[in-house]
């Protein structure tokens, strides 16, 4: 059996090279700081999206004096070293029993749970979405594939600027709901993951941008709207006129 490739469907880097290459590579970033968010803390422990730190002047015990907080989990730290427990990386929050008696504030983990439960798949979603338009954006030389690209592109940009609202109202909800639920002090702070993803989201907002100046035909970025496809003998025959 002989596959034979059409001839009219979009090749990729056909046209508009420099935009074409420009805006994978915008694309690509945007997926990886997505991916590594999604794949945040417990399973890479550097990222998170908000920490609780306790302001205390008690002696120095193995008591938690720091939870991080991610996407798949919470891990409480202490200031001495080797004293880190995470909860194992879950669809969903169950704060195992070790961590609550490492840190004696339930209440205070549990609401901020109830916050963290909404962003578990969003994360992962924009990474997705953000591969596709990276693979779609590499097909340029058909006005309808441009049209496609601009559109997925425009859905991650419309999920990612959600997905960062809600990261900065979590920490933001967090601020303010901690002193009700306890009565010591603490410090409620943004974690990576936040600033990741507005580096991602900017990205993306740029990568679109791109795409919409090739979409609008503007920057000298016509399309040609009428093909003349000449049979052999016509060919010839013009060649012979000339």
């Amino acid at each position: 059996m002989v596959f034979k490739l059409d001839a009219n469907s979009p090749r990729p880097l056909a046209r508009h090279l420099g935009i074409s290459v420009a805006t994978c590579t915008l694309l690509f970033i945007s997926f990886l700081l997505f991916l590594l968010v999604g794949l945040s803390l417990p399973i890479t422990k550097s990222i998170y999206i908000l920490s609780v730190q306790l302001n205390t002047t008690q002696p120095v015990s193995p008591t938690a004096t720091e939870l991080r907080f991610g996407v798949w989990g919470v891990c409480a730290l202490s200031v001495l070293p080797g004293y880190e427990v995470c909860s194992p990386p879950a669809l969903g929050y169950t704060i195992p029993q070790q961590i609550l008696d490492y840190t004696g504030e339930t209440s205070l983990i549990d609401g901020i749970v109830e916050g963290l439960t909404v962003l578990l798949v969003l994360h992962p979603v924009c990474a997705a979405l953000a591969f596709v338009c990276m693979l779609t954006s590499l097909f340029l030389e058909s006005h309808a594939a441009v049209v496609t690209s601009l559109v997925l592109s425009v859905l991650t940009v419309i999920l990612a600027c959600a997905v960062f609202a809600a990261d900065v109202a979590l920490v933001l909800v967090a601020r303010i709901r901690i002193p009700q639920l306890s009565a010591f002090a603490y410090n409620v702070d943004f974690g990576p993951a936040v600033w990741m993803v507005l580096a991602a989201l900017i990205l993306l907002w740029t990568g679109m941008v791109l795409l919409s100046v090739v979409a609008c035909e503007c920057c000298g970025t016509e399309y040609s709207c009428i093909r003349i496809v000449l049979s052999p003998e016509h060919s010839r025959e013009k060649i012979a006129q000339a």
